[in-house]
C-alpha cells in the first residue's frame, strides 16, 4: 500500500490486481466511488445530465457541463439530478473562468451554494477569482480535534505550474479580506481559509481536446506531482494533501495503466465520452467522432479567447472550421477594423464562412450583448478592431451550435472539441460491439478502460516476476 492505501504493487506480490487498486483510495473515500476515474465536463452540455445520472448510478465521478448556459438550465438540471440521485449522490457540476464577465461566476456559484451542489470542476482560471474562492471557503468549520472541514471539494484543471501552484495554495489573503469586508464570508471561514488549498484534485491537462497546451503527459504529470511536493515542503504543508491526477490523452487502457505508472492519482475522461449514447450533442457530431483516426485533429483558435491567442483542438477529418478559425484569428493580428478587409476576402467570410453578412452577425451580437454584457457592448462601439473581433467570435459559436443541433446546412463547419484519444479508442473498438457509438455507454467506457489496465498491470507485474525469476542463479536461496 501507498501513503494513503492505494495499491503499490511489487514483484513478489500475490494479490490480483483489480481497477479498484488503481490511483489514490484517498481520491475514492473522499468521493466515494468505485474508482479514481472521473468524467469530465465538457461545455454546452455535452457533458449532459444523462451522462452524469448513468455515472452516479455506477458508482462513479461525472461532472456536468454548465460552460454556455443560462443560470436557469443549470438550476433546473441540478434539481433533477437531487430529485433522481439524491443530494448526497457524487457529482459535480463545472465552473467555468469568466474573466471578461466575472459577473458570470458570482450568477453559477450563488446557485451552487444555494442548492448545496458539494463539487466542482474549476476550468479555465489563471488566478483564482472571488468566486471560485467564495465557493471553496463557505461553511469552513473547526471539527473537534482541531482540524477543518471543508465541505466544498474543488478539483482544478491545470497545464501550467503557476495555475497549479496557486491551487496548491491557500486562498489569497487580498481576495478574503475582500470577501469578508463585502460580507460574503464570515470571519470564521476568513480565518480557516489560511488553513486549506484551493483545491483537493488537481487536474493535470495534457494532449486534451478543446482548450489545451498541449504539453506530453510523460513530462507534465510527473513535473506537477513534484510541483505540489515542493509547495509542501517549503510552503504550505496542506498541499501535500491534494491529489494530481491527468487528463488528455486518456482512450485506452494502455494510456490508463501509463497515467497510474507515473503515480496519477486519478484519470480524467473528456473527448472518448462525446462519443456515446449520453453525450449531449448531435448523431451527426457523433457520427464523424466514430470515424476519427489519432491524426483527425487540429489545433486551432480558442473562439472565447480569441483575442489572447489561447489554443484548442478539435476535429479535422472532413470539416472546413479548422482552416477558417485559423484564417479569422490571422486576420486579427493584422487588422484592425472590417473595414480593412480586401473585398473579396470579406465576401468569402460573409457568402462561405457566416451564411450571412457582417452587418446581420452584428446586429445579433450586439442583442446578446445588451443584455449579457453592456459594458463590452460599448467599448465594442467606440473600438473597431474589439467590433472586429467580437464579429469574428461569432463563427465560433455558431460552428459550435451546428455541431449541437447536428445542422445539416453547413456541417463543414461544425466546431467539435476533440483531442487524439477518441481515434486511439476508435482503434481499439473497431470490429467489436462498441464499433458504433450507439453502443458506448460512458460507465462502460470507464469499466473498459480501468479493468484494462488493471489486467496490464498483472500482466507485467508477472512477466516481470518471471524474468526475475530466471535471472537468478541456480541455487540462489530467495
Amino acid at each position: 500500500m501507498d501513503q494513503d492505501g492505494a495499491f503499490a504493487p511489487t514483484l513478489t506480490t500475490a494479490r490480483r490486481v483489480r481497477p479498484e487498486h488503481l490511483g489514490s483510495a484517498a481520491f475514492r473515500r473522499d468521493h466515494r466511488v468505485r474508482y479514481a476515474y472521473v468524467a469530465g465536463s465538457m461545455f454546452k452540455a455535452t457533458a449532459s445530465q444523462d451522462m452524469v445520472v448513468r455515472m452516479a448510478r455506477a458508482g462513479l465521478l461525472a461532472y456536468f457541463g454548465t460552460g454556455g448556459l443560462r443560470p436557469e438550465r443549470v438550476e433546473s438540471v441540478i434539481r433533477a439530478l437531487d430529485a433522481t440521485l439524491g443530494a448526497d449522490r457524487s457529482y459535480g457540476m463545472n465552473l467555468l473562468s469568466s474573466p471578461g464577465s466575472p459577473r458570470k461566476e458570482e450568477d453559477l456559484v450563488d446557485l451552487l451554494l444555494a442548492r448545496r451542489v458539494r463539487r466542482v470542476e474549476a476550468a479555465a482560471f489563471i488566478r483564482m477569482s472571488p468566486a471560485l474562492v467564495r465557493y471553496r471557503i463557505t461553511g469552513l468549520t473547526r471539527t473537534p480535534d482541531g482540524r477543518v472541514h471543508i465541505p466544498h471539494k474543488v478539483l482544478g484543471k491545470v497545464s501550467r505550474p503557476e495555475t497549479a501552484e496557486a491551487y496548491l495554495s491557500p486562498p489569497p489573503e487580498g481576495v478574503v479580506r475582500d470577501l469578508l469586508r463585502a460580507g460574503r464570508v464570515t470571519a470564521e471561514e476568513a480565518e480557516l481559509a489560511a488553513r486549506v488549498p484551493m483545491a483537493d484534485d488537481l487536474c493535470v491537462e495534457a494532449d486534451s481536446g478543446g482548450h489545451t497546451d498541449q504539453r506530453p503527459l510523460i513530462t507534465l504529470l510527473p513535473d506537477m506531482a513534484a510541483l505540489r511536493d515542493r509547495v509542501a515542503a517549503e510552503r504550505f504543508a496542506g498541499a501535500a494533501a491534494v491529489r494530481v491526477g491527468v487528463a488528455g490523452g486518456i482512450g485506452t487502457p494502455e494510456a490508463v495503466a501509463a497515467a497510474f505508472m507515473l503515480n496519477a492519482d486519478f484519470v480524467l475522461t473528456g473527448s472518448i465520452n462525446q462519443c456515446t449514447v449520453e453525450a449531449g450533442t448531435s448523431d451527426a457530431a457523433k457520427d464523424m467522432l466514430q470515424q476519427a483516426g489519432v491524426q483527425d485533429t487540429a489545433i486551432v483558435p480558442a473562439g472565447d479567447m480569441l483575442e489572447i491567442g489561447a489554443k484548442a483542438q478539435v476535429l479535422r477529418k472532413g470539416l472546413l472550421f479548422p482552416t477558417r478559425a485559423n484564417k479569422l484569428y490571422e486576420l486579427t493580428l493584422r487588422l484592425n477594423s472590417l473595414d480593412e478587409l480586401d473585398d473579396r476576402t470579406a465576401r468569402q467570410i460573409q457568402d462561405k464562412y457566416f451564411h450571412r453578412t457582417f452587418d446581420e452577425v452584428w446586429h445579433e451580437t450586439a442583442e446578446h450583448l445588451a443584455r449579457t454584457d453592456p459594458d463590452q457592448l460599448a467599448a465594442a462601439e467606440r473600438d473597431p478592431k474589439l467590433r472586429m473581433i467580437l464579429t469574428f467570435k461569432w463563427y465560433f459559436v455558431h460552428s459550435a451550435r451546428l455541431a449541437m443541433s447536428g445542422a445539416p446546412e453547413q456541417r463543414v463547419d461544425y466546431q467539435i472539441p476533440c483531442g487524439p484519444s477518441l481515434g486511439a479508442l476508435n482503434s481499439l473498438l473497431r470490429g467489436t460491439p462498441r464499433e458504433n457509438w450507439r453502443a458506448r455507454h460512458v460507465d462502460d467506457l470507464a469499466e473498459l478502460l480501468m479493468d484494462g489496465a488493471a489486467r496490464l498491470w498483472q500482466r507485467r507485474l508477472e512477466e516481470t516476476a518471471a524474468r526475475h525469476h530466471d535471472a537468478v542463479p541456480e541455487g540462489t536461496i530467495l
